[in-house]
């Protein structure tokens, strides 16, 4: 089960976080302060799997910014790994070349796509159309 997504940038600021557990605010933001440093701090070289207390981390580096997810136990690794792989592909596909300022200014799109992917830190959808079928929606009831 994913307990948290979080897409950082360069700088350790955090972008996005979705927790799909409670974690208490100053609790978080500790959290975030050391998953941040532990990911930010190793090379391209070493492997994208990072155990951390009591789950694993996964991430991804993409230009500028990271996505990190925590997964308990029994979690299959790589299938979050093709996760965040597909989660910043719906990202290029609707933004057409997604970049940080895209997320920042466009929270709650973002936040629309990962809840079309994860529910309650499960995976639940991978196809790309059917991920982006109900931004398309909002995005024609704006224009109208």
């Amino acid at each position: 089960m994913i307990k948290f997504f979080l897409m950082v940038n360069k700088q350790g600021q955090t972008r996005l976080s979705r927790y799909y557990e409670h974690v208490e605010i100053h609790k978080r933001t500790m959290l975030e302060a050391e998953v941040i440093k532990n990911c930010l701090s190793r090379s391209k070289d070493q492997c994208s799997f990072i155990e951390y207390k009591d789950f694993k981390l996964v991430y991804r580096q993409y230009a500028a910014l990271f996505v990190v997810v925590g997964i308990n136990e029994t979690e299959n690794e790589m299938a979050v790994y093709e996760l965040i792989h597909n989660f910043v592909e719906v990202l290029d596909k609707y933004f057409s070349r997604v970049s940080e300022l895209d997320i920042m200014f466009n929270l709650d799109r973002v936040h629309v796509i990962l809840d079309e992917m994860v529910l309650n830190g499960c995976i639940v959808e991978t196809n790309r159309n059917r991920i982006l079928a109900p931004l398309f929606v909002l995005d024609k009831v704006a224009e109208n």
